[in-house]
């Protein structure tokens, strides 16, 4: 029946579906303009990536699928009960990056959600020792970390390779 329609038809089919969803609040993670996405195909892509992760050898596989697994459990708004914004289907796939840019034997950190949508990463080993990096949608690092009595903090631009100044704080964080 469908493949009978022509495109606009077709176009106002997919419309008056994404209306429904709407309408119907049906588990949306992302409404904008390319459609509609629901928990349910995040979780089936999500899956799907990380049955995909197994075959690339990569070293912190139980990362991946905690990152999938957070992703998922706070992909709708009010995941927290205080309002929190749903981590978004770009900063899950940020955060799958940035850990896959990371050299083979880094320390794989905990994954995490934030209140504003993006995904965190941490690497802690006592209070005075710890690194947190927020990943946002719009492909920003923002960083934080204790090392000793030294402090350091900042936003760096992630494209695809994990910045310089965050790579050695990974680094000094388990070997203080």
């Amino acid at each position: 029946m469908l493949s009978k329609l022509t495109t606009e038809e077709l176009r106002r089919v997919e419309h008056a579906v994404h209306q429904q969803y709407r309408q119907r609040h049906d588990g949306i993670v992302r409404d904008d303009s390319s459609g509609v996405v629901t928990e349910a195909e995040q979780a089936k892509e999500a899956a799907r990536q990380v049955h995909a992760a197994d075959g690339l050898g990569l070293p912190n596989k139980e990362v991946l699928k905690e990152l999938c697994a957070v992703a998922q459990e706070c992909g709708t708004r009010n995941w927290d009960g205080y309002g929190a914004e749903p981590v978004s289907e770009d900063a899950y796939k940020l955060a799958r990056r940035f850990l896959e840019a990371l050299p083979p034997g880094t320390p794989g950190p905990s994954i995490g959600a934030e209140p504003d949508g993006h995904m965190t990463m941490e690497w802690h080993r006592s209070p005075h020792h710890t690194l947190s990096v927020s990943v946002s949608p719009e492909g920003d690092l923002h960083y934080s970390a204790l090392v000793g009595p030294n402090k350091a903090y900042g936003t760096e631009a992630f494209s695809g390779e994990v910045p310089k100044v965050i790579l050695d704080l990974i680094r000094r964080v388990p070997a203080a």
